[in-house]
């Protein structure tokens, strides 16, 4: 993770959910992370400048959060704000793109970003999201069908696929 240069200020909350309490970042343009308590305490140590609050964009985040996790929201309405490398962010815009309920193969996504070798970079590029759920890389499964790393862990990435109506 990147440190923020402390120009910004960032602000976080957490929301209780069925998987585990989630911490939101947000700057005044857009969600910045959405991370599981486990990815928290490295993400909280790089920043210079945050503080715990609940800005307008945070509340209708853990709103929207509360929404899908109740089954009555499909798509995030929501303006997000990458940190990373031309790539990355191209990598993280197409998994904005794949449908709730629908999952696509590592290798289908490099070929829609145009990038078919990039098989493993793209994988890699999709463990480093740092907006879960709502970016969802969760909807990227393996060739064979198998579920394969997440950072919030496998069963949480079996938990979303469910709760979308993916059989696993």
């Amino acid at each position: 993770m990147k440190k923020n240069n402390g120009s910004e200020t960032l602000h976080y909350s957490a929301l209780e959910t069925p998987i585990g309490l989630l911490y939101l970042v947000a700057n005044a343009n857009g969600l910045k992370a959405l991370l599981f308590e486990n990815t928290w305490p490295e993400y909280e140590k790089n920043l210079t400048s945050f503080e715990q609050d609940e800005s307008s964009l945070l509340r209708m985040a853990k709103h929207q959060l509360t929404e899908y996790f109740a089954g009555r929201r499909k798509i995030f309405d929501l303006p997000l704000e990458f940190d990373g490398t031309e790539f990355q962010k191209q990598v993280w815009a197409e998994l904005t793109k794949i449908p709730y309920g629908k999952t696509i193969s590592y290798g289908e996504q490099a070929a829609l970003i145009g990038r078919p070798k990039a098989v493993r970079a793209v994988g890699g590029t999709n463990g480093l999201n740092p907006i879960s759920i709502v970016v969802p890389c969760h909807r990227v499964i393996g060739k064979s069908g198998a579920l394969t790393g997440y950072a919030g862990g496998i069963e949480r990435k079996k938990f979303l696929l469910q709760l979308e109506g993916i059989q696993v």
